[in-house]
């Protein structure tokens, strides 16, 4: 079972918190943690760069909303299915690819590693990571409905 279907049954879920919680430690530093992730994803896929054709500071906004969203909407998760959906179905006409999408989750536990230092547990890891992977899925499977 999915972490966000296990949050569905079980809205008090341990993980959800563990999430919303660190999320709001890394907030604070969004900027600084949007720099970090482009710099690691693209050190991991320099190719990854030419995907992106905006201001990378707007695109970082952009990145830090999106996690804003989906980690807040873990209170009602039902509420964010339809915007991760569109989101995938958005990012086939940017060139995105499904190997991409273990690249970004490589780059994004980097950042959140990085942000949260000493409180970035074993746990929180397996959290996020079952998140990311959640969300990739539910994108990966809009985005094919969409091409």
């Amino acid at each position: 079972m999915s972490l966000i279907a296990e949050i569905i049954e079980n809205p008090d879920h341990p993980k959800k918190e563990m999430i919303q919680s660190s999320f709001a430690k890394v907030a604070p530093i969004a900027e600084q943690a949007a720099e970090i992730f482009y710099a690691k994803l693209f050190e991991l896929d320099p190719s990854l760069k030419a995907l992106f054709k905006s201001d990378m500071k707007e695109q970082g906004k952009k990145l830090m909303a999106m996690l804003a969203i989906a980690v807040n909407g873990l209170n009602r998760p039902q509420s964010i299915i339809g915007a991760v959906q569109d989101l995938g179905k958005r990012h086939v006409g940017y060139g995105v690819e499904d190997a991409h999408y273990d690249t970004v989750a490589s780059a994004l536990l980097y950042t959140l590693g990085a942000g949260l230092g000493d409180s970035w547990t074993p746990e929180l890891q397996e959290a996020w990571t079952e998140l990311y992977v959640d969300l990739a899925t539910t994108m990966k499977e809009a985005a094919k409905s969409a091409a």
